[in-house]
């Protein structure tokens, strides 16, 4: 949760469920052998197999003493263990990114598929769908995350047994596996609260254990943190690979998970203090290359054309007109819905009268008066796009798809708007089908936010506010100093919309156990809704206000935890189902 990310995973190749309609990212993405976790870090692609339960044999190699005696050949296998952050990134739901099993986003297509019907099915949250079985198929990723603990742990062992370089680089290597197992663990923990403990104690594997608390959880993940920042180095002498930023970071994001408030505080002042700072232009601070002096990104995955290592983000989600245009079908899988385009203030602060647009209307919508953020992340009707204007109505360029009476929108928008967010502008998706631009996984005002939560739980309202006001400022919102409910809907109302499609929002209302309650504040008891548009002969539109759901979305309280998967069951003695899956 949470690129934004570009989530579309599959269990079996642990990047993109293979369904009938939906490409293979591995494919598309043509990784043959290297990944960028940042500028230079150049990652050995790996799959990783995705099994029902632990492989509780780890093996020593004849290899592994030659792989761990130098630096240079320990940090390519380290290389290797990277890939599972992209792993991560993306594994959030097989079915398609997490915004749209909430009131973010909108897959269009009618086809029982992932990008298309199934978030839409989830998201209604029907008793006889959301089963143990269907949820771990969609939302679990218990196998492939063990399997890279693992390697991760096996990888320790070996270094300490073979190792032969400089103590100071063993300390390094380390402390890049341990934020790696500490990256895998914290997955496992936001889905699944009691999860099985591992370490590189190899002695300690065995085929029935039983589960460990949420405490010793998060306990281990903090000292595996608490290891990296204190032996990686600066990101300036880190020639790109893991360095001090990245887990004190990380560091704040996993603590406001375990609500382990101080810890996520002094993490946010280390990164302050190694030089992290927000970009004055907010698209920046996403988008552009770490190579290229972004100061707000801390952990950014990066791509290569030249090396043919790409992804297929702008073939999911760029305006179906770019392809149309020439005469080919791709784009618009998923586009904003009304609900979050409401979700943005005015320039001046403070929120438009959506009234008129919640029936029929020729009157323009207020999109020119909103504030940047959303200029940034959303394509409306006559928005620039690449010296055109986007035409999301019925007949336009872009076109319009009634949801549910036509399968294929084949690029047409159901919402009337287009994800402009992590879209690359400049990419010509004829010319070069692959993506380039990179994928942020962690940025400082993500940090900025997390601290500004901590503050509020900790009776700290001038922290809360001071992190609210840096986030607001870079935008040119107005704002003034609030405390107790209302600091916290300010926090909340910042984390939604500067973070939006970063994959964070349903995790997020998954962890403040609002989820449940009736929408807004929860995801029960809504439909999503978008806005027909129709040109008419005088070269006005026509707005109508339509639904694009089936039913109304629903978020049963089991999901707070996803069910332990009956591979596991079914081979370890010592667990048991989760009582909300029984």
């Amino acid at each position: 949760s949470s690129w934004v990310v570009l989530q579309l995973l599959s269990k079996s190749l642990t990047i993109i469920v293979i369904l009938n309609e939906v490409k293979d990212l591995k494919q598309n993405m043509k990784m043959k052998n290297i990944y960028k976790l940042v500028i230079t870090a150049l990652m050995a692609l790996g799959l990783s197999s995705c099994t029902s339960f632990l492989d509780m044999s780890p093996t020593d190699k004849v290899s592994d003493k030659v792989m761990w005696e130098s630096t240079t050949n320990a940090e390519y296998h380290v290389n290797y263990l990277y890939s599972y952050i992209y792993d991560v990134l993306m594994g959030q739901c097989v079915a398609g990114q997490t915004e749209a099993l909430t009131d973010m986003l909108k897959y269009g297509s009618y086809n029982y598929n992932a990008l298309c019907y199934i978030p839409s099915e989830i998201a209604y949250g029907a008793a006889t769908t959301l089963t143990a079985g269907y949820v771990d198929s969609y939302l679990g990723y218990w196998g492939s995350w063990y399997t890279g603990i693992s390697k991760v742990n096996k990888a320790i062992v070996s270094l300490r047994k073979y190792g032969q370089m400089s103590d100071q680089d063993k300390l390094r290597l380390e402390a890049e596996m341990k934020f790696m197992r500490a990256f895998l663990y914290f997955d496992l923990m936001k889905r699944y609260k009691e999860i099985i403990i591992y370490d590189e104690n190899l002695d300690a594997y065995a085929k029935d254990k039983a589960v460990s608390s949420e405490a010793e959880g998060w306990d281990l993940i903090q000292a595996d943190l608490e290891y990296a920042a204190e032996n990686l180095p600066e990101r300036t002498a880190s020639k790109g690979r893991l360095d001090k930023g990245m887990a004190w970071g990380f560091m704040t994001r996993a603590m406001l998970y375990a609500e382990r408030w101080d810890l996520v505080k002094t993490a946010a002042a280390e990164v302050e203090k190694l030089g992290y700072a927000l970009e004055a232009d907010y698209q920046d601070g996403y988008m552009k290359p770490i190579g290229s002096g972004n100061k707000e990104a801390i952990i950014q995955y990066q791509f290569d054309r030249a090396n043919d290592v790409t992804h297929s983000y702008d073939f999911y989600y760029t305006p179906g007109g770019d392809f149309s245009i020439n005469k080919e079908t791709g784009g618009g899988y998923g586009t904003p819905t009304q609900e979050m385009v409401e979700s943005y203030e005015l320039a001046t602060g403070g929120f438009p009268d959506w009234t008129p647009w919640h029936d029929v209307t020729t009157e323009t919508p207020p999109y020119a008066d909103l504030e940047p953020r959303f200029h940034a992340s959303v394509l409306y009707n006559g928005a620039p796009w690449k010296g055109r204007k986007i035409e999301p109505y019925v007949g336009g360029a872009d076109g319009w798809c009634q949801w549910n009476l036509e399968r294929e929108p084949k690029g047409r928008t159901t919402t009337g708007y287009y994800l402009r967010k992590m879209v690359d502008e400049s990419h010509d998706v004829i010319a070069y089908s692959g993506g380039v631009q990179p994928l942020i996984v962690l940025r400082y005002a993500e940090v900025l936010l997390n601290k500004a939560e901590a503050c509020h739980k900790t009776n700290d309202p001038a922290g809360a506010n001071a992190a609210v006001r840096a986030i607001r400022d870079r935008v040119g919102l107005p704002y003034e100093d609030v405390t107790g409910d209302d600091l916290w809907k300010a926090i909340r109302q910042e984390r939604k919309v500067e973070l939006a499609y970063e994959g964070l929002w349903y995790w997020d209302l998954r962890r403040w156990k609002v989820a449940h309650k009736p929408y807004p504040e929860g995801l029960t008891g809504y439909q999503q809704h978008g806005l027909k548009i129709e040109k008419n002969n005088d070269g006005t539109f026509t707005y109508t206000y339509v639904s694009v759901d089936d039913q109304d979305r629903n978020f049963p309280e089991k999901m707070y935890r996803f069910p332990m998967p009956t591979g596991e069951l079914n081979n370890n003695g010592a667990v048991d189902q989760y009582p909300e899956w029984k």
